[in-house]
């Protein structure tokens, strides 16, 4: 039974109908209504059979299709059914025909690998008749037997590699490969043999041959590989050959060379402070090689070191044909040079063509041009234990300094050795002769160098053309123990111009001579130096001190009262006791007429004084204007002086020359020396 609720739902329900609400509005009995629809429903039902009934026919046919249609439409499932089954079956064959053409595209890439191996195996094995021909019969200058060499090396690094993977196959061809080796190894050795006895021959150009064996070097490089028995019998061949070959060339450049050098080096006489005058006069002394080339001075020495350093190398045939002499730096420069470009092309031939390098590639260029090397050492060793020319010395050292660098811009560190022995050779013979040239100052006897004038002296002036020669050499390169030296020496000069200038009894004569050596040093270094030198500063500041000191000594005679005046009437007034001064006007107007009637004379006697002092022009007209400076200086002081209490009322004041006038006069003599 239904809930009271469903109840209650369902009468709501109806209660929503539209046709029920439509009746309950109207007032009809549900009743009465309800009949009336069932008499409704009973003639519509009616009707429908009626309407069945006269449709049955058409209903039967229907039926009838119906069932027809059920019947194809079942044959048309079986059909499909049919088609399903044929469909999973085509299905099955297609997937298994890919799996065949899986495994047969397996199988061909494999096939495919293993013939292109097996292929390339065959071709490398194989030895064919064009290498055959081309090893045995074709020469080996040849471009043809270099392909096919590296062809053969090629081949015989396989077969060795095959050897030892035991494959079986190449033992058919082990013999025939073995014999083109043994062929084209015998007709190499003979090639770089031939090409090695070349050097042999006078007047050879190795250079060349050098590099007609460049360009095979492969050659070498086959050889080391398959003959190294071959290798080291070509490499000592060569050893052997070049270290003559280079021994005899050098040897006799080098003897050539020193015949052209200049008849007589510097020797221990050809000191600074050796006096050349006693060493002439005997019936047997020899002369002084100064005579001929000078010891101390640089001249053109130094372009040994700029646009002569990489110069070409002095021929002594022409040179010797020309009648034409050299310094010996000169010779040492082009023995050097030579030594250089041909140890460098050597050093590069044997890294390039033996395939060495570092501590190897050392040794064998040691082996080849060690001999040579010691030769030319002794020979310097010869000549620097005997020459005092410390110009050339420095020179030397200068110029091994520069090839150093160059060699090693080259890249060859085998001459780095002996470079260095070289240079320890001159640097110490240059510091030995130049401690000599110090000594030999330092043990001067000046009393035996002769009368001396106010002049610049001879030793003083060699002194000027060494150090300039060192300082002008050392621009192109510093070095520290020439710069110590030189401060030692002009030390030594310093004390030694002092000991000269004592031989003059009056000091005026000693400050002339001070001044001239002085001026004449700092002229000659500065003129031969391209910048400001420090080594200068001392016998600028001497130079400078000494001047004002002789202006002194110059005016004093004339105007030494009148500046002894002015000086103390200065300091008194600065003290205002000038007062004391009264009871001395009487000798202060002497003074100052003395002054009047003598000045004009004094600064001609002054201007001839200078002039005869003072050879060097521009040095004698600044002396000169700076003493007649400083006398107008001291007038101006005197005027300044007289002006004040207690002499402006004296009257001497009014006797007091115009400064106009003197400063006239002055300016006539000032350009008048």
């Amino acid at each position: 039974m239904e809930s009271v609720q469903d109840l209650q739902f369902n009468i709501q329900e109806n209660m929503d109908d539209e046709v029920v609400k439509e009746a309950l509005q109207k007032g009809i009995d549900l009743r009465e209504y309800s009949k009336e629809i069932e008499a409704q429903l009973n003639d519509v039902e009616q009707s429908s059979i009626s309407d069945y009934l006269a449709e049955s026919s058409n209903i039967a046919s229907l039926h009838k299709q119906i069932v027809s249609c059920d019947g194809v439409l079942e044959r048309m499932e079986s059909m499909l059914e049919g088609f399903q089954l044929h469909l999973g079956n085509i299905s099955s064959e297609i997937h298994s025909l890919q799996q065949q053409s899986m495994q047969m595209n397996v199988k061909l890439k494999n096939r495919q690998a293993v013939r292109g191996e097996l292929s390339q195996y065959i071709d490398e094995l194989i030895v064919s008749e064009s290498l055959v021909s081309h090893i045995v019969e074709t020469k080996v200058t040849e471009r043809e037997f270099l392909e096919q060499l590296h062809e053969l090396n090629h081949k015989i690094n396989f077969v060795k590699e095959q050897s030892f993977k035991e494959s079986k196959s190449v033992h058919d061809v082990e013999g025939v490969i073995e014999k083109l080796k043994f062929k084209a190894v015998a007709k190499i050795r003979e090639f770089c043999l031939t090409k090695i006895n070349l050097f042999k021959k006078p007047l050879a150009n190795y250079q060349i041959t050098q590099n007609a064996l460049l360009k095979f070097r492969f050659y070498f490089e086959f050889i080391a590989c398959q003959a190294p028995q071959v290798a080291r019998e070509i490499r000592d061949e060569y050893i052997d050959t070049m270290a003559k070959v280079y021994l005899s060339y050098f040897k006799a450049y080098s003897t050539k060379l020193m015949r052209l050098q200049v008849e007589k080096v510097a020797g221990k006489d050809d000191l600074l402070g050796v006096d050349d005058s006693s060493r002439n006069k005997g019936f047997f002394s020899k002369p002084s090689v100064k005579q001929k080339s000078s010891t101390f001075t640089l001249g053109t020495r130094g372009s040994v070191l700029t646009y002569e350093l990489e110069a070409p190398a002095v021929v002594p045939h022409t040179a010797s044909k020309d009648d034409r002499k050299f310094s010996y730096e000169q010779l040492f420069r082009s023995l050097q040079f030579t030594l250089l470009d041909n140890a460098c092309r050597e050093y590069l031939f044997i890294a390039e063509f033996f395939m060495l390098s570092g501590a190897a590639a050392a040794e064998m260029f040691n082996a080849v041009l060690g001999k040579t090397l010691d030769i030319i050492l002794k020979e310097i060793d010869l000549h620097v234990k005997e020459t005092y020319d410390s110009i050339s010395l420095f020179i030397c050292v200068q110029i091994i300094n520069k090839y150093q660098i160059m060699a090693s811009e080259r890249r060859v560190p085998v001459l780095v050795k002996y470079l260095d022995a070289v240079q320890n050779l001159l640097q110490p013979r240059f510091e030995f002769v130049f401690y000599q040239h110090i000594h030999s100052i330092q043990t001067c006897d000046v009393s035996r160098l002769g009368q001396v004038d106010l002049q610049p002296h001879f030793i003083s002036r060699r002194y000027a053309e060494l150090c300039a020669a060192i300082m002008a050499l050392n621009e192109e390169g510093e070095n520290d123990q020439a710069v110590r030296l030189l401060s030692q020496l002009e030390l030594e000069m310093q004390t030694w111009l002092l000991k000269m200038a004592a031989e003059f009894s009056h000091r005026k004569d000693q400050l002339v001579f001070l001044i001239n050596n002085y001026d004449m040093i700092i002229s000659v270094v500065a003129e031969h130096t391209s910048s400001e030198s420090h080594h200068m500063d001392a016998f600028k500041s001497l130079l400078t001190s000494r001047t004002q000191e002789y202006i002194e000594e110059v005016l004093a005679p004339y105007f030494g009262g009148i500046m002894a005046f002015v000086k103390e009437a200065e300091s008194r007034l600065e003290q205002n006791s000038a007062s004391d001064y009264a009871q001395h006007e009487q000798k202060i107007n002497q003074l100052i007429r003395g002054f009047n009637a003598d000045w004009k004379r004094a600064i001609d006697n002054i201007n001839a004084d200078v002039m005869r002092s003072f050879t060097n022009f521009k040095s004698g007209t600044q002396i000169l204007q700076a003493a007649l400076t400083q006398l107008i200086q001291f007038y101006h002081r005197l005027q300044k002086v007289m002006s004040q209490a207690p002499f402006r009322n004296w009257p001497i004041k009014n006797e007091l020359i115009n400064i106009h006038n003197i400063m006239v006069e002055v300016k006539k003599h000032k350009f008048s020396f």
